[in-house]
């Protein structure tokens, strides 16, 4: 080892002392640090990750390493000093290992310089870890196998430029490969194979933060078969000029055995797909805990299968083997529960004509061009999951996202495959599951209480639904396992003794049929179990069918196996008809994501009802209520309900100009009446997302008017520090933007005994206003383009209360039955009955989010400008915050993984300036570093010869 370190010692000074070092490692420097800011425009990204410094890297060491190796062999060939290598009491393999670890050690200080890039992006942004090391390990590996490489092609000749061209054309062949403009010209398992002979593919895989075993073991293969083949090349110089014999061929056969089990150690290991590990924050792409459990649930066999054709679109062949190795990794934590299927439609006619008709699976026409023709390929690109009678098909355009920074720079990846898989599982297990017992998945008893009076003074609508219920009833409990109990009262008896308790403890108060009836009588259902109360409604067409309907709601928020149904109340839009364009706000991409994961049901709620199975009710930009719609909205929350609103008393315009309108909702005066009030003035915060911005640009005697993303404070960016970490409700969330928000204020005593999260907030430099001017500035107020407030601090944008709520109405006639004139109009049609209960239990919340924009189709899009892809962030932290209501939270720790890293935080031009330059005057003092510890080591070389002269 001694002697393998003092040859590496000997040939990295001798690098180092020439000036040629220096032009490589800074030519190396200025090509990466340019093409990490210019060519993958890092700050127009807007990503916090080092993606751009490795993406090139293949390529910009197979130079790098072909003019550091060049001379290592052939300089000492051309010079005469081989021969002197070659008698001196040093092995070949010690004189190998030297000259490559001297390779080695100058590539790892190009690396090295490289290090405040990922230091400055941390300091920009939530950086992960995990595939930074990954990069800088592949690199190392990359570089390495290159290197050997290199020393080959190097010992086989005596002109450095010879060797120099060899060793560029023999890496670039490895490179290309498994390059996406050789595999696109090949079906989808010739492509397979190779990307795995390919060490471009190879380094991707690494740079991902994956570490497995057989992308490394590719690369030590690598080395393993040139250094060999260097070491033998070696060997052959000793005898040169001389016969053959018996050493000669033995030589041959070792070399020739030693590089086969290098290649067959490769196939060997192909099929090992467990040994890895996954470095990403998070563990992003393994499979996780939560769909480990989805699948422990499954009752039977659960089937798989990928039609994938092999000729696709180029873009897409590289995402196929990466599904094939997640999909088989669901197989393997199912152990046996799940069966898979890898097909390819266009050969197997049968299966393709099934595919057709029964899972309704067509092929889709994509068109592309390469250099020579456009082609049109009908390919499959689609996921099968079928349990029981049930399936569900995945397309590309569920599971990938593109993302496009200009046209001619357009990347498509996978979106999050397992949340998209396990999501699917979930819709199956749970639809396969509703003709199941509901008392299966109830883990405790349940207490059914009915606090009902007397049929006598009952209506004779309630006297038949009263017979109903006891049916029902008895076949609930007969079927329960001992799981349900029952229990049916008068309040009315034994003095009003219960009517008082139930009118303290819930709120509940006598029930009239209409407001000329003065006859009282109650009729309020209860599910108690596991510390909760949920009321069951009373149906509103006083039938059986919907008497079943609520109790099966009600039954079902106490299991966690069946599909949650979600209210939504929205605005109305006017669609554009005739030449008219559309109008009002627009929640497509928003009901889309819901319909994804939970049966949805839209709540108008003019009647005064949210729909009776209703797990949770959720106010988007809700429009002025009348007081009928807010008693529907107030009655949810006091029977145990979960209330989300996202609303702010301003309403912005932004079709033609900005403008801005206030919203006198009644709304906002119930959130005010429960201790949580929406103040009239709308936050502005220098740590803000970008707005586009019209703006005029003159040249000459011409004016154009050009759009740019700039600094828009009402755009409130919203960090870790700013997102509650502890609830659990924001998992996977790290950067929200909450647009034109209003701050939050906590009426202290009425929130005196409810629990409170602070979900979002502010920076500490936010300040309000109550100005309705919301366009910049820029001129007058420099690059915030508005006038700083006073008393900057952090302000509440989202928040959660749980607890105790009073009803708004409580004192009050129900509205549904107050008003006598509409009694008379409606005389002879149904009874319409109707009660107020005062107060709601323990488990009720509300989760108010204080903006009425962030969840529109038009910011999402205005968001997404700056990405190049589609930002969900808002999409996912309303789909958090109904998972983690409803206590299903089973997808919240994959729900938002994938494989991009957060935003950068906002900066304007000045301040990415400042540290682009910050990272070009590091690097390169890094470079002086390394020269000046080069001149102090000859000054202590210098002065030890001294020494030992004198």
């Amino acid at each position: 080892m001694n002697v393998i370190l003092r040859i590496a010692r000997k040939e990295f000074a001798g690098f180092i002392s020439s000036p040629v070092a220096y032009i490589f490692l800074g030519a190396f420097l200025a090509v990466t640090l340019f093409v990490f800011f210019w060519v993958e425009t890092f700050f127009s990204r807007n990503i916090a990750d080092v993606r751009p410094l490795f993406e090139w890297m293949p390529l910009l060491l197979i130079f790098l390493v072909a003019a550091i190796t060049m001379r290592m062999w052939a300089e000492e060939r051309r010079s005469g000093t081989i021969e002197f290598l070659l008698t001196v009491p040093v092995s070949n393999l010690q004189l190998v290992l030297g000259k490559f670890a001297a390779c080695l050690a100058l590539i790892a200080v190009a690396l090295l310089l490289t290090l405040p890039l990922p230091i400055v992006v941390n300091q920009l942004g939530p950086l992960d870890w995990g595939p930074v090391f990954g990069g800088y390990l592949a690199t190392l590996l990359l570089a390495a196998a290159y290197a050997a490489i290199g020393l080959f092609v190097s010992s086989r000749s005596e002109n450095q430029i010879v060797s120099l061209i060899l060793t560029a054309a023999v890496c670039g062949l490895f490179y290309v490969l498994g390059s996406d403009g050789l595999t696109g010209l090949f079906d989808t398992r010739s492509a397979e194979i190779l990307r795995l002979m390919g060490s471009g593919s190879r380094f991707n895989a690494i740079t991902r933060g994956v570490i497995d075993l057989r992308d490394l073991y590719y690369y030590v293969s690598l080395i393993g078969i040139f250094l060999s083949l260097n070491i033998f090349a070696l060997e052959q110089l000793r005898w040169a000029g001389n016969p053959g014999n018996a050493l000669h061929r033995r030589w041959q056969l070792r070399t020739a055995l030693l590089v086969s089990c290098f290649f067959i150690a490769n196939l060997a290991l192909a099929p090992v797909d467990w040994v890895r590990a996954d470095l990403t924050r998070g563990n992003i792409y393994s499979i996780s805990a939560t769909t480990k459990d989805y699948l422990a649930q499954l009752e039977e066999p659960l089937l798989i299968r990928g039609y994938f054709s092999a000729q696709t679109h180029p873009l897409l062949a590289p995402l196929v083997p990466r599904l094939r190795d997640l999909i088989e990794e669901y197989a393997i934590a199912a152990e046996g529960e799940i069966r898979v299927e890898f097909i390819d439609p266009q050969e197997h006619p049968e299966l393709e004509k099934e595919a057709n008709e029964t899972y309704n699976i067509q092929p889709v026409q994509f068109q592309f061009a390469d250099k020579y023709q456009a082609t049109v390929v009908n390919s499959y690109f689609n996921i099968l999951i079928e349990y029981g009678d049930q399936h569900e098909v995945l397309g590309f355009e569920d599971l990938i996202e593109i993302r496009m920074q200009s046209e001619a720079d357009l990347k498509v990846e996978l979106r999050n495959p397992e949340y998209d898989l396990t999501r699917s599982i979930k819709r199956l297990l749970y639809a396969y599951r509703e003709s199941a017992d509901v008392f299966d998945k109830i883990p405790h008893t349940l207490s059914f209480k009915g606090y009902i009076s007397d049929r006598a003074n009952l209506p004779d609508v309630l006297q038949k639904l009263r017979e109903e219920l006891d049916t029902m009833l008895l076949e609930l409990e007969a079927g329960s396992g001992g799981k349900l109990s029952v229990d049916i009262s008068d309040p009315d008896a034994d003095g009003g003794v219960l009517a008082g308790q139930i009118t303290a403890e819930f709120g509940f108060r006598p029930m009239i049929a209409n407001a000329t009836d003065t006859n009282q009588f109650w009729f309020y259902m209860t599910l108690e179990g596991d510390g909760r109360v949920i009321q069951v409604p009373l149906p509103e067409q006083f039938d059986m069918a919907g008497l079943e309907l609520g109790m099966q709601a009600a039954l079902k928020r106490f299991s966690r196996g069946f599909m949650k149904t979600v209210a939504l109340h929205t605005p109305v839009s006017t669609p554009a008809i005739f030449g008219m364009p559309a109008s009002g706000k627009r929640f497509n991409l928003l009901r889309t994501t819901l319909a994804e994961e939970y049966n949805l049901r839209s709540a108008n709620m003019r009647r005064g009802r949210v729909p009776d199975d209703a797990d949770i009710l959720l106010l988007v930009s809700p429009d002025r209520f009348d007081i009928k719609q807010l008693f529907a909205v107030d009655q949810f929350l006091m029977q145990g309900g979960t209330v989300v609103v996202a609303t702010s008393p301003f309403d912005v315009n932004i079709r033609d100009t900005l403008s801005v309108t206030e919203n006198d909702s009644a709304l906002i005066d119930w959130l005010t009446h429960h201790g949580i009030k929406l103040q009239k003035r709308m936050v502005l915060d220098p740590q803000n997302s970008s707005f586009p911005i019209p703006v005029e640009r003159r040249v000459g005697d011409m004016v154009f008017r050009e759009t740019r993303m700039a600094s828009y404070p009402f755009f409130n960016d919203i960090r870790e520090d700013g997102i509650d970490q502890d609830s659990g409700l924001t998992e996977n969330i790290d950067q929200i933007t909450m647009t034109w928000p209003s701050p939050i204020a906590l009426d202290e005593e009425k929130n005196a005994n409810r629990q409170i999260r602070r979900l979002l907030t502010s920076s500490e430099l936010a300040w309000t206003t109550d100005d309705m001017v919301v366009e910049p500035d820029y001129e007058t107020y420099g690059d915030l383009g508005f006038p700083p407030g006073d008393g900057p601090g952090e302000k509440l944008l989202a928040v959660v209360v749980e607890g105790r709520f009073e009803s708004y109405f409580k004192g009050k006639p129900s509205p549904l039955v107050s008003s006598l004139e509409e009694t008379a109009a409606d005389a002879g049609k149904a009874t319409m009955i109707s009660g107020v209960v005062d107060r709601s239990p323990e488990s009720s919340r509300i989760i108010l989010f204080a903006s009425r924009s962030f969840l529109t189709d038009a910011m999402l899009g205005l968001a997404s400008s700056g990405t190049g892809t589609l930002y969900r962030k808002p999409l996912l932290l309303l789909a958090n915050t109904i998972d983690w209501s409803l206590e299903d939270r089973g997808l919240l720790a994959i729900r938002g993984r994938d494989h991009y890293s957060g935003t950068l935080r906002p900066l304007d031009r000045d301040a990415q300036m400042f540290w682009e330059y910050l990272i070009y005057g590091l690097s390169l003092l890094g470079l002086i570093l390394v020269a000046l510890l080069r001149v102090q080591a000859k000054r202590r070389t210098a002065s030890r010869y001294a020494e030992y002269q004198a």
